[in-house]
């Protein structure tokens, strides 16, 4: 990611904050819509499965700009994912439904620059994720 995909993604951000909790409803929706299988991995009441998402997007997003320390934090998350039942296969699905989020939660906001940056930047946190979840595969 270059700076200006971070600015851009920090600041579009910073526009769905004050919707987190629609935001978070419209995220778990668009995800459980492209992928119903997905439904079982998760408590019946997502009230704090929506909290642990945004906080958890808005430390990585807030982030971004310090990286190193960021990637760890965000490979701990990975690893940890294992347990909860996810494998690398979910990830494009969850990409797809945080951008159509985005993209309903910002409207006009939601620009092909942003996009393209959040791209960039889903692709970076999954792709840190994904590894350090292989990576716990591979000790144990």
């Amino acid at each position: 990611m270059n700076n200006e995909q971070v600015e851009l993604v920090q600041s579009s951000f910073a526009k769905v904050a004050p919707i987190a909790d629609q935001a978070a409803i419209i995220f778990y929706d668009e995800l459980f819509q492209r992928d119903p299988s997905l439904r079982p991995l998760f408590t019946e009441d997502m009230t704090e499965q929506r909290k642990k998402l945004m906080t958890m997007l808005g430390m990585a997003v807030n982030g971004l700009k310090n990286w190193d320390s960021t990637q760890r934090v965000v490979a701990n998350l990975g690893a940890r994912h294992v347990g909860y039942g996810v494998k690398p296969e979910y990830y494009p699905t969850v990409g797809a439904a945080l951008l159509a989020t985005l993209s309903k939660g910002l409207g006009d906001d939601f620009t092909p620059e942003v996009e393209e940056a959040w791209t960039a930047a889903y692709t970076a946190l999954s792709g840190t994720m994904i590894e350090a979840a292989a990576d716990k595969a591979v000790a144990e």
